[in-house]
């Protein structure tokens, strides 16, 4: 271990998260109708005034997690009280049993619903977060309830939006690798701050993993699959059964070592790097660098048009996952994928001139123009997370 090399990664991504941070206070939080704006181009600039769903959750929650992880500070608090009131207010359908919209316009009319349940976890995560934080009983019942209704809507419940599945059921159903791994996220978060409820917390988090292994893990395919049947098998005779998304796969790698964490389950390490091993080898793209965003199981061409992009979120995942996998297993291997792709991180994604990273580049590594710092999918959250989690395992390294 060079320790002076993770003594420099660390004030930079230390000095990254600051300026993260600050980038979405100065351009993002709207001051008149709450919440945040997350279309920003590069200067910070807003290109759309419409308002993501899951990014009011998402800023909620970093800014909350900001002040768990480094001491509260009034404005990241006031900005996490700012998307949770927000979302309150103008998210919540009041005709479908509580379930969120996608997007909403500034000042919080209705935009879409979708069948996804992800603004619901992301609701759950921010007000669960802030009721750690504050003690504030109704961010906690809000955080229960929300949380809930993912689980049910998953296992069966039915959908009170009255939103029918992706495809016509008595064509094809099917399983996707995100539900158990988003709430397994979510989990972890509820069982950290709502201890009275621990017990049901481990009971779905040991579903979530056995779920992912059961279904989604294919090691003949030496992948996670995105979408399997409902037994899980696998649908290889069209795209989307084959699809691969590397960085989902290693996004997902620090949820299952954090559960292993907290379980003491070292076999489960072992799979997760297994995991990590599969994606990256796989994914890794070995003319320019960087990870490509979509493969084919079978190497046949993926559907998705976006498939060899580099998307700034994989490679925030790749940075917490490796680092975890090294401070979990000590393989050098993991600490040479960090120190490579954060130099890709440094070359492509940062914005030394104005701050916060570029969310869209092309197979080469150039942002696409005009380039943009946010969007509906891209807020305050994968990238000042990576930089969060890192920092703290780089001192937990250190100070061994």
């Amino acid at each position: 271990m060079d320790r002076q090399k993770l003594q420099e990664a660390q004030t930079w991504v230390r000095s990254e998260l600051e300026r993260s941070a600050q980038f979405w206070l100065d351009f993002g939080m709207d001051k008149e109708h709450g919440g945040v704006y997350t279309c920003l181009d590069r200067k910070g600039q807003i290109y759309s005034t419409d308002k993501s769903v899951w990014m009011q959750g998402r800023c909620g929650w970093i800014y909350a997690f900001l002040c768990h992880t480094y001491g509260t500070r009034p404005e990241w608090l006031d900005a996490s009280k700012s998307c949770l009131d927000f979302m309150e207010r103008c998210c919540i359908n009041p005709n479908t049993g509580g379930r969120m919209y996608f997007t909403v316009t500034e000042d919080g009319k209705p935009l879409r619903q979708r069948r996804y349940c992800y603004s619901e976890a992301f609701y759950a995560l921010a007000n669960a977060e802030y009721y750690g934080l504050t003690g504030e009983q109704d961010c906690l019942q809000r955080a229960r309830r929300a949380y809930d209704l993912y689980w049910d809507l998953n296992h069966g419940m039915a959908d009170p939006t009255g939103l029918g599945p992706k495809t016509i059921p008595e064509t094809r159903t099917g399983r996707s690798f995100g539900i158990p791994m988003i709430i397994l996220n979510v989990t972890g978060v509820m069982m950290r701050v709502d201890p009275e409820r621990k017990a049901l917390y481990e009971q779905r988090a040991n579903e979530c993993v056995e779920d992912i292994f059961r279904y989604h893990v294919k090691p003949e395919l030496k992948c996670v699959l995105e979408n399997v049947a409902e037994d899980g098998t696998p649908r290889l005779y069209y795209t989307e059964g084959r699809t691969v998304n590397p960085g989902h796969d290693i996004e997902g790698v620090w949820f299952l070592l954090e559960h292993a964490k907290r379980t003491g389950d070292q076999e489960l390490v072992k799979k997760a790097a297994q995991i990590f091993d599969w994606a990256i080898e796989a994914g890794w793209d070995q003319e320019y660098g960087g990870l490509l965003y979509f493969i084919d199981a079978q190497g046949k061409p993926p559907e998705a048009y976006e498939h060899d992009m580099k998307l700034w979120w994989p490679h925030n995942e790749i940075l917490i996952s490796s680092m975890m996998l090294y401070r979990d297993t000590r393989d050098e291997k993991y600490l040479d994928w960090f120190c490579k792709t954060l130099e890709y991180c440094k070359a492509h994604f940062a914005d030394p001139e104005y701050g916060e990273w570029y969310g869209y580049l092309r197979r080469d590594g150039l942002p696409t123009m005009p380039s943009t710092k946010g969007s509906t999918f891209k807020g305050p959250f994968h990238m000042p997370r990576s930089m969060i989690l890192v920092d703290g395992m780089i001192s937990e390294i250190l100070a061994e």
